[in-house]
């Protein structure tokens, strides 16, 4: 009884060390990730397995959308790890104009962080990482993935269904493999009154990677508008979208700002 009471004590003790501890920790995560891309400019998350090699078909995909948008002149932003962070990434390097970013966590199976990235941060904590990988970017692009990715995209959604961020589209990348998740929303969800029919339509599933980079484009168009409407215009972030979009989109689009 004795030593189960002494062991009782120091493990409380070490939960409570590693509490205060944690504290810093977390502190230390967003400090990170609000300096180093807090004035980023236009920048799409990407999202997926990384588990795909660099046969995979979506690997293939994920490095081709990488480098139509960073081509735009957007930045890319991943979790940094290998797999379809990977190949986002690898894509975006493709052109020296822009960022390509990792977000990489740390864990006990020893995750690297790729190669091809020009801004890599480490984070300690899934939901600091996960912060800065939504609150920096206009557009999020979920490929196929595993638990870590449909966290990402149910994260995703439940910002924007409770406005938390507005002006971000979601793009779903895989209709046959994402097609019966949607129809498990659909008929079961929905059929149960537990989300709306405007709650269905925050999700766009598509294979055309074309069309998600016009869509893009529009949306930050979108953005800018919704910044100049709540008389943000004098802001760094402003200025950053705005520069971007008349250099880039105006030429070729013809968009009026």
């Amino acid at each position: 009884m004795k030593n189960t009471t002494e062991l009782t004590k120091r493990y409380v003790k070490d939960i409570k060390s590693a509490d205060m501890w944690s504290v810093f920790k977390i502190l230390a995560d967003f400090i990170k990730g609000f300096d180093e891309l807090g004035e980023l400019g236009p920048t799409v998350t990407i999202f997926g397995s990384a588990r795909a090699d660099e046969n995979h078909p979506y690997y293939k995909e994920a490095q081709k959308l990488g480098s139509m948008l960073a081509n735009r002149g957007f930045n890319i932003m991943t979790g940094g790890g290998p797999g379809v962070m990977e190949a986002a990434n690898r894509g975006a390097m493709e052109s020296s104009d822009i960022e390509s970013i990792g977000l990489n966590i740390d864990l006990s199976s020893d995750q690297k962080p790729n190669k091809y990235t020009t801004k890599g941060l480490n984070f300690d904590y899934f939901f600091s990482r996960k912060v800065m990988l939504v609150k920096y970017s206009m557009a999020y692009v979920i490929f196929p993935g595993g638990y870590g990715t449909l966290d990402e995209l149910f994260e995703a959604l439940t910002l924007v269904q409770t406005k938390k961020v507005s002006g971000v589209k979601i793009f779903v990348i895989g209709v046959d493999f994402y097609k019966p998740l949607l129809e498990f929303l659909e008929n079961k969800l929905y059929a149960n009154n537990m989300i709306t029919l405007k709650d269905l339509k925050y999700i766009q599933l598509t294979d055309d990677l074309e069309n998600v980079v016009r869509e893009i484009e529009d949306s930050l168009l979108n953005q800018i508008k919704v910044l100049e409407e709540a008389g943000l215009k004098d802001t760094k972030y402003y200025d950053s979208l705005s520069s971007f979009s008349k250099d880039r989109l105006q030429p070729e689009n013809e968009y009026e700002i």
